[in-house]
């Protein structure tokens, strides 16, 4: 039996993590966006779920090779799809900032990656309508969805007061309408992540099976969800480092680019990754990338990147037959906590009292939203 309580703390744990992975990125020096995103991602995507997989489970591999070839085929499929989201998602930072881009775009994920597995699984009206646990758990997800949109428009009143040059001066590339639409795609295809765990979800039976205790047995599906990711992360990199010739980076070369990074990647320039690269009048990028630390803070992004999951798989477990409520106590988290970095980096100084007032109600709403849906799970515990 788990412990739905326990099960916030470890969501809330995941959206920290989530919400800190670009920090890191902050402190790359003279690498563009698709060096440092897809070293990062290295870590992210295929060494810490491989590794931490294979020293929290029994017989990993075992496992992965006595399931269904759909239950492997279909989470790395979903994972894939998920990738295109997560690109979706630096466009959707790179032009409205970190506060309002988290909030659309995870608002629209919490919609998809909560409703549509028990629509999906005709298990709808049974978990959420016909008994007491359900409706309250449904009401948290109703706050839930309350709270993004209060933040979401505190973030856009904040943008809203702004002039252009200080809105170029906290976002460098803010484009409300286009950032809106991105958002609108990455929030649909963000939220195949939870398809894909849901896809995999035999496989923990078998991973019980060989030993493997409670908390841990969603960790080989996120290897298989993550390698998904890596597949559509790595064919982007690639395509940039063979158009901008910037593969020499890794090394300390300096290379030759035709523009900055904020210009042409989707995770730069969103008041979280590096600042545009001045070029020398021969197109060279000016000075040496101090390799060690960058490969070090890389490291440290893409891991922090994948314990969002690890404490996801985590908390998932502790939340019983309602378990697809996690990816809304996910969400709200990572917007608690993405809130909170956005006044750390002073995203917010220049908005009125009262539009701050408005986003801070918003991430209280969150907060509570997450403490309902932990009730409501305990209740059916």
């Amino acid at each position: 039996m788990g412990n739905p309580l326990i099960g916030v703390v470890y969501h809330w744990l995941g959206g920290l993590a989530s919400a800190s992975f670009y920090v890191p990125f902050r402190g790359v020096k003279r690498w563009s966006w698709e060096i440092y995103w897809l070293t990062g991602g290295i870590f992210s995507w295929l060494l810490a779920p491989w590794i931490i997989a294979s020293i929290q489970t029994h017989d990993l591999l075992g496992t992965l090779a006595a399931a269904p070839t759909p239950v492997i085929v279909w989470p790395i499929v979903f994972g894939v799809l998920w990738g295109f989201g997560g690109l979706g998602y630096g466009l959707t930072m790179r032009y409205l900032g970190l506060s309002l881009g988290m909030a659309v775009v995870l608002g629209l994920c919490t919609v998809f990656g909560t409703l549509i597995p028990p629509l999906f699984q005709g298990t709808f009206y049974d978990q959420l309508i016909a008994n007491m646990s359900g409706n309250i758990i449904l009401g948290g997800i109703a706050l839930t969805l309350v709270g993004i949109i209060v933040v979401a428009v505190a973030g856009a009143q904040k943008d809203a007061m702004l002039s252009d040059e200080q809105k170029a001066e906290v976002v460098a590339e803010f484009d409300f309408r286009k950032g809106i639409i991105v958002a609108i795609f990455a929030g649909v295809m963000s939220a195949c992540f939870a398809f894909g765990l849901a896809a995999g979800g035999p496989i923990k039976a078998l991973s019980a099976a060989r030993g493997t205790g409670p908390l841990w047995t969603g960790l080989p599906i996120l290897c298989l969800v993550m390698f998904g990711g890596l597949i559509t992360n790595a064919i982007w990199c690639a395509w940039l480092i063979v158009k901008n010739r910037s593969a020499g980076q890794w090394i300390g070369m300096r290379v030759a680019r035709e523009e900055g990074p904020a210009a042409q990647s989707p995770g730069a320039g969103q008041g979280g990754g590096l600042e545009p690269i001045e070029l020398h009048d021969d197109g060279t990028m000016p000075g040496r990338a101090p390799l060690l630390a960058n490969y070090l803070l890389s490291a440290l992004a893409g891991t922090t990147w994948y314990f969002q999951f690890f404490f996801y798989t985590m908390g998932e477990s502790q939340m019983g037959r309602f378990g697809f409520s996690s990816w809304t106590l996910h969400m709200a988290s990572i917007i608690i906590f993405g809130t909170l970095w956005g006044f750390g980096f002073r995203e917010w100084r220049d908005a009125t009292c009262g539009t701050k007032t408005l986003v801070w109600s918003g991430v209280a709403l969150l907060v509570i939203a997450t403490a309902v849906i932990g009730y409501g799970n305990m209740l059916a515990a």
